[in-house]
């Protein structure tokens, strides 16, 4: 039984049913003691041993009710979870407040089963949050990416055709599906595909595209890949006679997603697609039924271990990604808690700026995947033109001054966080994500015009011969 295990060199006892509950020294705070306590049991050997009742009975004599009678469990995926008044669980970051985390009691709440850690899933990497605006891609990713690039652009179109397909509007004709692989593994990796405009990952990709791509000479505000895009391209070549050539495609995704492994922004999904490809590279067959019945990106899907399934959520589930990525923006937004705003609220805010710019008809699709906290504070600012919440929103493509970021690593986290909820809740909402950017994500943009890795070279006027290589240097070439 777990009722009483939790590990006994820190923290106290207070006498509930042998439950521990932590301290800082200084402040109580009920999350962050009840937390630790969840992590701590679920980390135990013994918990994948036990059976679901008891394990069960676990998780739900450790939520919280704040002050305001809402209840909270920290469970599944090792997220918070918040209890609303008709008895449904949401997922949903927790207050961040120290009065309203310090003013806590623990309870005993009935739950359903799919709150509770499995343990798998509390393995689950999140990676990074960040854009890739600020912070550039290493350069030992983007040269070996590179290196993936020129030794597979050579080969015979014949052999590798890109006949349809988002990836066909975005390369000139006469590109082959090798560099397609390439570029669509590296979007598809992307936590949130929000681009500097001198970012090397995209410049080397420059002499292959139909037409430029969306955005300006800052930020690139790229389209999602799905993953039924990437996996068609190697689908493509087997079901026309080719399986060598598509097991080849496959085996050059799984590269690229090696490298990619060594940006946070990139690991976690990642990780997911090489577990999913390898198997296949060594037991061709794998795929065999899945061609014919045309369900090939479901069997990849079903080779993805459970501690990186999350990483795939927006394939399994667009809802259920949704009310992720929204938890990691109102993560990513914890510094306004310093000065007495709540994150959850200005989240909201913010998610109905974007939504009020491009589509106010999309909430219909959001509010069932919404805790009632959040759901209200959606309507309220998008509803009530002089609510306070719209304080929050941008103006003159410019963050209110109580919004702006304390640093650069916050305004990337900010600016990726942003930028994946817009593009998760207009894939549940069927909406057109706009070329420009959401006005929140732009908005954040501008924080970090200024505070970039990449410097634009000085301007020369010596004539410079045309590389044929996939080098930077063709960038700045006349």
């Amino acid at each position: 039984m777990f009722h009483g295990f939790c590990p006994a060199e820190s923290g106290y006892w207070n006498g509930q049913g042998g439950r521990k509950f932590y301290h800082d020294g200084v402040h109580w705070d009920g999350f962050a003691s009840m937390e630790r306590d969840v992590r701590a049991m679920v980390a135990d050997p013994r918990w994948p041993l036990t059976g679901a009742p008891t394990r069960a009975d676990a998780i739900a004599r450790r939520a919280l009710a704040t002050a305001d009678g809402v209840c909270w469990l920290f469970g599944a995926y090792a997220r918070w979870y918040r209890l609303d008044p008709d008895g449904q669980w949401h997922l949903s970051a927790p207050p961040a407040g120290s009065p309203i985390r310090g003013n806590t009691r623990p309870v005993t709440v009935p739950i359903p089963y799919w709150v509770v850690p499995t343990g798998p899933d509390f393995s689950v990497d999140r990676g990074s949050t960040q854009a890739f605006v600020g912070p550039d891609v290493p350069a030992e990713v983007t040269e070996r990416i590179r290196a993936l690039i020129i030794a597979h652009r050579g080969l015979r179109r014949e052999d590798f055709p890109l006949t349809g397909g988002p990836f066909r509007e975005v390369f000139a004709a006469e590109v082959a599906s090798t560099v397609a692989a390439v570029w669509g593994t590296v979007m598809w990796c992307a936590y949130a595909p929000a681009f500097d405009g001198n970012e090397v990952i995209l410049s080397m990709f420059g002499e292959f595209l139909a037409r430029p791509l969306p955005g300006d000479e800052f930020v690139r505000w790229l389209p999602p890949v799905t993953l039924t895009d990437l996996v068609d391209l190697y689908a493509e070549r087997c079901r026309s006679g080719f399986p060598d050539a598509g097991l080849q495609l496959a085996g050059l995704m799984a590269q690229t997603a090696h490298v990619l492994r060594a940006d946070a922004r990139f690991r976690p999904r990642a990780t997911a697609l090489i577990a999913m490809i390898e198997p296949l590279l060594t037991q061709p067959w794998l795929d065999h039924t899945a061609l014919q019945s045309g369900a090939v990106a479901h069997s990849w899907l079903l080779r993805c271990p459970a501690n990186l399934a999350a990483a795939a959520l927006s394939e399994t589930s667009p809802g259920d990604h949704f009310r992720h990525v929204f938890y990691d923006l109102v993560e990513a937004l914890a510094y306004t808690a310093e000065t007495g705003a709540d994150p959850r609220q200005v989240a909201a805010a913010l998610l109905a700026a974007d939504v009020a710019a491009v589509s106010t008809d999309a909430v219909t699709y959001l509010y069932p995947w919404m805790d009632d906290g959040i759901r209200q504070a959606l309507y309220a600012a998008l509803a009530e033109p002089g609510h306070t919440l719209r304080d929050c929103w941008p103006v003159d493509g410019l963050l209110p001054p109580a919004l702006t970021p304390p640093d650069r690593s916050t305004a990337a986290a900010l600016l990726g966080a942003a930028y994946a909820t817009g593009l998760a809740w207009c894939e549940l909402a069927g909406a057109t994500p706009p070329t420009t950017g959401f006005p929140v994500a732009a908005a954040v943009g501008q924080c970090l015009v200024h505070n970039r890795d990449d410097l634009p070279r000085e301007p020369t006027t010596t004539p410079r011969k045309r590389v044929t290589e996939t080098t930077s240097d063709w960038l700045y070439s006349s």
